[in-house]
């Protein structure tokens, strides 16, 4: 898959949807279109905190970071995550919340409705980029949504909490227009700003396992020591260690249990056979260390 071709999408859209809803909610002084051009903006800076961590992550192996960068990815994921949920649905909630309190008349009901369903439009339209993306790279969006791409992944949730919060901001609007109740939008802006908390506290708690180290997936793991154990020169694994160290990275450290009686130049073929096998089958294994015991 193309993350950055998901990435710059999501800049661009991002920057039109802010600066549209930002003028409307200026003019109807609507805080629930306000909460759009909010999390617009916040969603402009994740993607591009998102673009820079995936700039850094290509960056090759150094003395200092001899495994790569590509923790990179998993650092600023968690970063966009902060800025774009938790920081949008604290300022959305708190203009709700004085809507609510203090309620003010709306104006320019009719504009500021067309532009939250364009805003709704947009966030679909966004999602399909996604969605092109991983069938073009035949990624379904479950193994997505599994995976440890969590700069995708937050993408994929801002569109849809976009999508969810549009129609929530559209109902609110609507109301308005029909009962002239003004509290009604802050009640929208606040719901919006729950929602992103929410999310936002879901996204953060399983990037902090990305962050510390987290294993590979234990049906990955069961392959392959399948294949490591086909190997006729293994007579056991002893140890099997692995890490996560980006999206599409992965250390592996094994202490493996040879036959008596092999020759050290016998040990250096089983382990290029094993190395070779394991990383044929599972591109993600970047870094393999096998050390052998009698």
């Amino acid at each position: 898959m193309r993350p950055q071709v998901v990435i710059v999408a999501t800049l661009l859209l991002n920057g039109t949807l802010f600066a549209v809803n930002l003028a409307v909610a200026i003019a109807s002084g609507s805080r629930a279109v306000l909460a759009q051009a909010i999390f617009a903006l916040t969603d402009l800076v994740g993607g591009g905190l998102l673009l820079w961590g995936l700039y850094l992550s290509r960056r090759p192996a150094s003395h200092e970071y001899p495994f790569g960068r590509g923790k990179e990815r998993f650092f600023w994921a968690f970063v966009s995550i902060v800025v774009t949920f938790t920081v949008a649905g604290v300022l959305a909630l708190t203009e709700g919340v004085d809507q609510i309190v203090a309620p003010e008349p709306l104006r320019h009901l009719g504009e500021a409705l067309l532009v939250v369903g364009a805003t709704l439009v947009v966030s679909v339209l966004s999602i399909w980029v996604t969605l092109r993306e991983l069938r073009l790279s035949r990624v379904t969006l479950a193994s997505l949504l599994l995976s440890a791409n969590e700069g995708l992944k937050a993408i994929f949730y801002q569109d849809l909490v976009s999508v969810v919060a549009s129609m929530v901001a559209f109902g609110g609007l609507a109301v308005v227009f029909h009962t002239g109740r003004a509290a009604v939008d802050g009640i929208s802006a606040a719901a919006e700003g729950i929602l992103l908390i929410a999310t936002g506290f879901v996204l953060t708690a399983e990037s902090r396992e990305y962050l510390i180290g987290r294993a590979l997936d234990p049906s990955y793991a069961r392959d392959m020591l399948a294949i490591i154990e086909r190997n006729a020169a293994v007579a056991k694994v002893r140890s099997f260690q692995s890490m996560l160290l980006g999206p599409e990275d992965a250390l592996l450290a094994l202490r493996i249990n040879f036959q008596d009686g092999m020759t050290t130049d016998q040990l250096e073929v089983a382990i290029d056979q094993i190395t070779g096998a394991l990383r044929s089958a599972f591109p993600v294994l970047r870094h393999i260390v096998i050390e052998p015991e009698s």
